[in-house]
C-alpha cells in the first residue's frame, strides 16, 4: 500500500466519521479510504476549442491514477477564451482568470487535503495558472497540456489557421480580399479541437512546462486530437503515484533558477509568446524566486532563434511534433551550452539524460545554434526613459529592428481600434495605447485585434504600436507591449503627448522618448490618472492587489507554505 500523506487528516480517526460518511456517499469503500487521494483538475468546457479535449484526457489520467493504486478525484475550474474575449471588455477577464485558476486549485486541494495533483490546461491563461497552483501547493504534481488544433485548408489547398482569420479582417478592410473570401477563411481555419497551432501563448507555455520539468518531454507539441494523448494522460496518472511514493521530485524541486533560465531559452529559441514576460516570473514567484523581465532579457540576449515557427516563421506545432517535438529544440540548445543539463525533469532524471532519447535538429524546422535564424532570441526586452522597467518586442520575422516615429496617443484600446479600422493613421506613426496595464485596465487586455488589423492592412512594420497592455502570442509586426511601469502606476508612458518622437532600437534593446527630463518632470506634476468607470467585483479586487508587469503581475507575496499535518486522533 502506498503511503498516504495529507489526506490522513480527513480519513483517519474517530472524529473523522462524518468525513468518511461523505466520501462513502461518493462511491468509495474501505479499501479506497486507505489509499492516497489525487485531485485531477482541468479547465474542460464548451467555451473554447482549447478546452474541448481536456475532459477525455482527464478521464484517461483518472485511469492512470487508479492503475497506480490511488483514488482519482475529478473536478474542473474556469477558463476564459482569449479567442472570443478579444477586442471587447471581456478581455479584461483573461489575465485575471490566471489568478482565479491558481487560487481555485489551491483552495480545492488544500480544502480537501488531497495528496497529489494532476492539472490540465488548454487555453492561454489556463497553463500558467495551473502551473502556479502546482508550485504554490508543492504536492506531487504532473502537468498535462491539452495540445493544439490541426490547421485547416482553403479549397485551393492553402493552409489556414486562426491567425489567418484575424489578419484576414485587416486584409478585407483594405480590399485585398472579399467578404466571401473572409467567410471562407472563417469556415476553414479551425477544423478541430485544440489550442491555436502556432507558437502562440498556449504552445509556448506547453513548451515552458517541459523545460521546467513539470510535464513529460515531447508532450506539448502532440496535437489535441491524437489518440496518443490518452496514453500520455494515463502515464501521468501512474507517474504522480510514483512521485507520491518516492516523495519527489516535487514542483519546487523542479522550479529553480536553472530551470527558469531553460524555460526562457526555449521561448527565445522558438520566437515564442511575449506573454512569458508575465507567466515565467509568476511561476518563479510561487517558488519564492525573484525572476523578472531583466532576468528574461539576459537569457533572451544570449540565446539564438533556431526554430522556424509561426507567427514569425513558417511551421506549426504539428510540424515540430513530427520531427520529435520540443526536445529537438532543447537538444540543439544543450549541445551549444544554452541549457542547464543538470536541471531535473518530472521523471527524476536530469534534463541532459532525458534528452538523450530524442533526436537533434533537422536543419529545416529547427536549426543548429551555429546556423541560427537570428543570433539573439526571438524576443527582446527594451529599456529606456519611456519604459524604465522594460517593455517587450517579438523580433521573429521582423525585417527591421529599428523604428523612429511620432507618437499618436490613445487612452484606450477602443480609441485606437476605431482609427485603425478606418485606416486613419499614417506610416511612421507610433500608435500608443495606454491605461491598459494590469492595474489600469484593469486586467491588461491583449491587443491582437489591433495588431492583426494593422498587419493585415499591410502596415505591420510601417507603423509601431506601443502599449502598457499585452499582446497575443500570435502578434507580429513592430509591436511593443508590457511597458513598465504602466500608466496607472505613474509610468512615463502616461506622460507621452501626440507628436513626441520615439525611437525603438531592438539591436541595442532601447526605447527612447525624445523629451527632456525637465519637460517630463513638468508633465508629471500635472499628471492625473485616467478616470475609468467605478469598478466592482473581480476587477476591483484585482486592481487593488495586482503588482507590476515586470515582476509577473502577481497578486500575493509568494512561496506560500503548507505545513504537513496529520490527524492524531485514534
Amino acid at each position: 500500500m502506498l503511503t498516504k500523506h495529507r489526506s490522513k487528516m480527513v480519513t483517519e480517526g474517530a472524529t473523522r466519521t462524518p468525513h468518511r460518511a461523505f466520501l462513502r456517499a461518493t462511491g468509495l469503500d474501505d479499501d479506497d479510504l486507505a489509499k492516497s487521494m489525487v485531485a485531477i483538475i482541468g479547465t474542460a468546457g464548451d467555451n473554447t476549442p482549447c478546452s474541448k479535449s481536456l475532459g477525455p484526457q482527464a478521464d484517461s489520467a483518472r485511469l492512470g491514477v487508479a492503475e497506480g493504486g490511488g483514488v482519482p478525484v475529478m473536478m474542473n475550474t474556469i477558463s476564459v477564451s482569449d479567442g472570443t474575449s478579444m477586442n471587447h471588455d471581456g478581455m479584461r477577464m483573461s489575465l485575471i482568470s490566471r489568478e482565479l485558476i491558481a487560487d481555485s486549485m489551491e483552495v480545492a486541494v488544500r480544502g480537501h487535503a488531497y495528496d497529489a495533483l494532476i492539472g490540465l490546461g488548454g487555453c492561454d491563461k489556463t497553463l500558467p495558472g495551473t502551473m502556479m497552483a502546482m508550485v504554490r501547493l508543492n504536492v506531487p504534481s504532473v502537468f498535462i497540456y491539452g495540445g493544439s488544433m490541426l490547421p485547416g485548408y482553403s479549397p485551393d489547398g492553402t493552409e489556414n489557421t486562426v491567425l489567418t482569420a484575424i489578419e484576414g479582417v485587416g486584409r478585407y478592410q483594405t480590399g485585398a480580399i472579399s467578404l466571401e473570401q473572409l467567410h471562407g477563411i472563417e469556415h476553414t481555419c479551425a477544423m478541430t479541437v485544440g489550442s491555436c497551432p502556432g507558437q502562440f501563448t498556449a504552445n509556448t507555455m506547453g513548451m515552458v512546462a517541459e523545460a521546467l520539468g513539470l510535464s513529460f518531454l515531447g508532450s506539448s507539441t502532440m496535437p489535441a486530437v491524437y489518440s496518443q494523448r490518452h496514453a500520455l494522460a494515463r502515464r501521468a496518472g501512474r507517474r504522480v503515484m510514483e512521485i507520491l511514493a518516492k516523495g519527489g521530485p516535487l514542483p519546487r524541486d523542479l522550479i529553480t533558477r536553472k530551470s527558469l533560465e531553460n524555460a526562457a531559452a526555449a521561448v527565445a529559441a522558438t520566437g515564442g509568446s511575449t506573454n512569458v514576460a508575465l507567466h515565467i516570473p509568476a511561476i518563479a514567484h510561487e517558488a519564492g524566486i525573484r525572476f523578472t523581465m531583466d532576468d528574461l532579457a539576459e537569457v533572451f540576449n544570449r540565446t539564438p532563434l533556431i526554430a522556424d515557427l509561426q507567427p514569425g516563421g513558417r511551421y506549426l506545432a504539428r510540424d515540430l511534433d513530427i520531427i520529435g517535438g520540443a526536445p529537438v529544440v532543447f537538444n540543439s540548445l544543450l549541445k551549444s551550452g544554452h541549457l542547464h543539463g543538470d536541471a531535473l525533469t518530472i521523471t527524476g532524471e536530469t534534463l541532459a539524460d532525458a534528452l538523450a532519447r530524442f533526436p537533434g535538429a533537422d536543419g529545416r524546422i529547427v536549426r543548429e545554434t551555429a546556423q541560427p535564424i537570428h543570433a539573439s532570441g526571438g524576443l527582446v526586452v527594451l529599456k529606456g526613459n519611456l519604459c524604465p522597467d522594460g517593455a517587450l518586442l517579438k523580433i521573429a520575422g521582423l525585417k527591421s529592428l529599428s523604428f523612429d516615429g511620432r507618437a499618436r496617443v490613445f487612452e484606450t484600446e477602443e480609441d485606437c481600434m476605431s482609427v485603425v479600422s478606418q485606416q486613419a493613421y499614417d506610416a511612421g506613426d507610433v500608435l500608443l495605447i495606454r491605461n491598459e496595464g494590469p492595474k489600469g485596465g484593469p486586467g491588461m487586455r491583449e491587443m491582437l485585434s489591433v495588431t492583426a488589423a494593422i498587419y493585415g492592412q499591410g502596415n505591420g512594420e510601417k507603423v509601431a504600436l506601443l502599449t502598457d497592455g499585452r499582446f497575443s502570442g500570435a502578434t507580429r509586426g513592430m509591436c511593443i507591449g508590457y511597458a513598465s511601469p504602466e500608466a496607472a502606476a505613474g509610468g512615463p508612458i502616461g506622460l507621452v503627448r501626440d507628436g513626441d518622437r520615439i525611437t525603438i532600437d531592438a539591436a541595442r534593446g532601447s526605447i527612447q522618448l525624445h523629451v527632456s527630463d525637465e519637460e517630463l518632470a513638468a508633465r508629471k506634476a500635472q499628471w492625473k490618472p485616467y478616470a475609468r468607470e467605478r469598478l466592482a467585483g473581480a476587477l476591483e479586487k484585482y486592481a487593488r492587489l495586482v503588482g507590476s508587469t515586470h515582476e509577473g503581475a502577481v497578486t500575493h507575496s509568494g512561496a506560500a507554505e503548507w505545513p504537513l499535518e496529520t490527524n492524531k486522533d485514534a
